[in-house]
Parts: C-alpha cells; sequence; structure tokens
C-alpha cells in the first residue's frame, strides 16, 4: 500500500505513476488528500478539546487548593458539554480514518521511473541480453508432447487428482524440478540471498500488504474459520517481511 506521506509529498508524481500503468481512478488520490484534511482537522478539534477539558480539571483542582469553592464550581458547570462534545468528534474522526484507509488500500504500488509506458511487448525496453538464441527445427516438439514422449508429466492424472491445470510430474520430470529449485535456492545462497521457507497460508493484513487484498478476495482459497488465506506465490510472504520497513525508499530520504 502507498504510504499517505508519498501522496501528500508529491501527488502529481503519484498520478504520472498511475497513468503508466493505466491506472484509470486516479481521482482516488484526490480524494485522499480530501479525507486526509478532514482527518488533520477532527484531530486538532479533538486534541483542542481534549487539552481544554485537561485545562480546566487543572484550574479547577488549583481553585479547590485555594479554597475558592464556588469558582471551582463555575469552572465544573462548563466541563459536562466539552465531555459530551468530544464523543462525536472521536466517532467522525474514526470514520473518516476508515475511510481514509479504504481509498489508501484502491491505489496499486507506483512503478519505478524506469518503466517505460506501454501495453504490448513491442513497449518493453530491452536492458540486457546474453548468450546464443536458440534455433529450433521446424520439426521441434511443443512442451506437452516431449512431457508425455518421455513421460515427465501426466496431465490427466492430475486432472483426476485435482482438476485442470494442476499436473504431477514424475521420473525425470519431477527431478528436474527437485533439482532445479535445489540449483536456484544453492546458487542464490551463493550470491549472498538470505533463505526463507515462508508459511503457505498469511493472514488478512499480509495479504493487504502485497495488494490481494481488497479486490481479490474471489481469487484466493480463504480458510474462513481462521481467516487465512492460501499464497499464490512465494511474494506475499516474502515481500511482507519487510512490511513497514521504508528504508530505501524514494520518499525516506
Amino acid at each position: 500500500m502507498l504510504q499517505l506521506q508519498a501522496i501528500r509529498q508529491d501527488p502529481k508524481w503519484v498520478k504520472e505513476r498511475l497513468a503508466v500503468k493505466y491506472f484509470s481512478q486516479e481521482n482516488i488520490v484526490d480524494e485522499i488528500l480530501k479525507l486526509d484534511e478532514q482527518r488533520k482537522k477532527l484531530q486538532l478539534e479533538f486534541d483542542n478539546t481534549q487539552a481544554k477539558i485537561n485545562s480546566s480539571s487543572k484550574e479547577i483542582g488549583l481553585l479547590m487548593a485555594k479554597g475558592e469553592k464556588e469558582k471551582a464550581e463555575a469552572l465544573k458547570q462548563g466541563v459536562p458539554s466539552l465531555k459530551t462534545s468530544l464523543q462525536p468528534i472521536s466517532d467522525q474522526l474514526a470514520e473518516t480514518e476508515k475511510r481514509l484507509q479504504n481509498e489508501l488500500v484502491k491505489l496499486p504500488n507506483l512503478p519505478s521511473e524506469k518503466v517505460p509506458a506501454g501495453r504490448t511487448p513491442e513497449d518493453n525496453v530491452t536492458v540486457k541480453e546474453g548468450g546464443d538464441k536458440p534455433s529450433l527445427p521446424k520439426d521441434a516438439l511443443p512442451h506437452w508432447e516431449l512431457a508425455k514422449k518421455y513421460d515427465l508429466i501426466d496431465f490427466e492424472l492430475g486432472n483426476k487428482i485435482t482438476g485442470s491445470g494442476f499436473p504431477v510430474y514424475k521420473n525425470k520430470g519431477a527431478k528436474l524440478q527437485r533439482t532445479l529449485i535445489q540449483y536456484f535456492l544453492e546458487y542464490n545462497i551463493a550470491a549472498g540471498y538470505t533463505e526463507y521457507l515462508p508459511p503457505h497460508m498469511v493472514n488478512e493484513t499480509t495479504a493487504f500488504g502485497t495488494g490481494q487484498l481488497p479486490d481479490k478476495e474471489g481469487q484466493m482459497y480463504h480458510m474462513p474459520e481462521d481467516n487465512f488465506f492460501m499464497i499464490p506465490t512465494s511474494e506475499v510472504p516474502v515481500t511482507n517481511i519487510y512490511r513497514h520497513d521504508t528504508e530505501g525508499s524514494r520518499f525516506a530520504r
């Protein structure tokens, strides 16, 4: 979720980056700023009212200590009305903060300034190329035929056990999957990365942290009893390791 501070600092830049993603609801940025101003005014009103109550209570105590009971009683008359006015302000503040949060989570993450605008692969910018591009022969087989020919993947069995899109890897196909996982883990550990084995289920806050919620509930497997969500990729738990860590942020310098 975008930090409110970032939107406050440069709303025009935020809108420009959202436009790169073809996000069509840039009015949400204006609504967020409006709600933020409303929240600050209510917070100030709440703080000032609370300060008056505290000041009056302190003054009443001093007057009582001096024996000026009549002045103290007169001052007491105004305190109940101040306390009564405090609750509606508190309610409005809580409601505004809730609305503000609901708008904030609607905004996607902003793309890097290096990311070009575009909708097709042709709009991408080639940063680096390496190695030789293979040239396949005319009689090259697609992967599903190769998998069947060498008995690497059993699509029918996966469909039987679970459903479409859940293949069963077998023989050298299963070994290849296991070997690739091990290879990339070892390769990246050697490069200085830290290995994690995160949970495959996450709580609601974590799902919000990577943008799966609030708009993708219907695309995630949900465990209502514990209110846990099955992760779509390791991005969800791994990214949340750094939730609330703003070091390196454009706006944290």
